[in-house]
């Protein structure tokens, strides 16, 4: 592995279960990082660049958490089969993934370029599906394993120029369903599909609306709950669903957007 361009921060601790959580340089999938680590979970961590990585294991340090970065294009095979083995090689197992990582695609279905909509379905849905094939037979070892998929609720609801994301996210819904009816009772597996979320990503999202500014605090708004969620409101519904607590829960979706789904 020494190939990999590899940062850690090791600091053993026996009965901590080990977990891959991708997309977590930034957004919802570092929240979900420092929570997990909080918890005392031994983590691989993977995410595109590589001073953002190092900043998420500094913060984790401070925590004294256990994690491990590797840098990598998630849509490529073999990183996805790196990311299985340094959990592995570093903690011994593999109790679950929470997956995170994603990207737009913006543009309309006469304007995107198709090489940006194999790129979304790429990162977006090829690569859960690389990482549950290399992680799922190490699960299976486990008397109990976990999956939490992070989707959208843009799997349920249409944004102008937003078809590649859209339909990539309503793919991990149907992705997350199948995986849990084929390896339980084993391997309970969940998705998540968030709303409105204060990270970077709606910000990027917005610039597909006439004014984005102002789209972005319409969103918040639009919610029952009158804001924006954040990060940490996500992390806390993956903590729980990755969890014993939800020992009887799986092959579910649960949208999590201040109410936004609710008002139609």
């Amino acid at each position: 592995m020494s190939k990999f361009c590899i940062l850690r921060f090791l600091c053993f601790k026996p009965n901590g279960k080990t977990f891959i959580i991708t997309g977590a340089s930034s957004g919802m999938g570092k929240a979900t990082a420092l929570k997990f680590a909080n918890e005392g979970g031994n983590l691989i961590l993977s995410g595109r660049d590589q001073s953002r990585g190092t900043q998420t294991l500094e913060e984790i340090r401070r925590i004294g958490g256990n994690a491990v970065f590797l840098a990598g294009d998630l849509k490529k095979m073999d990183y996805n089969k790196n990311l299985v083995e340094l959990a592995l090689e570093n903690f011994g197992q593999l109790d679950g993934l929470v997956t995170n990582a994603g990207i737009l695609g913006l543009g309309s279905i006469t304007d995107l370029d198709p090489d940006l909509w194999e790129e979304t379905f790429g990162v977006n849905v090829t690569s859960v599906f690389y990482l549950l094939k290399f992680a799922i037979p190490e699960m299976l070892k486990l008397p109990s394993a976990s999956v939490v998929i992070n989707a959208s609720i843009a799997a349920f609801k249409s944004f102008p120029n937003h078809p590649a994301y859209c339909a990539s996210k309503a793919a991990l819904v149907s992705l997350a369903k199948q995986a849990a009816v084929e390896y339980g009772p084993t391997i309970r597996i969940n998705c998540i599909c968030p709303g409105p979320v204060d990270t970077p990503l709606i910000h990027a999202s917005a610039v597909a609306f006439p004014d984005p500014a102002k789209a972005v605090e319409n969103a918040g708004k639009n919610t029952l709950l009158q804001r924006l969620g954040t990060a940490e409101d996500i992390a806390k519904l993956s903590l729980f669903l990755i969890s014993d607590e939800a020992s009887w829960i799986t092959g579910s979706v649960y949208t999590i957007d201040g109410g936004i789904m609710a008002k139609g």
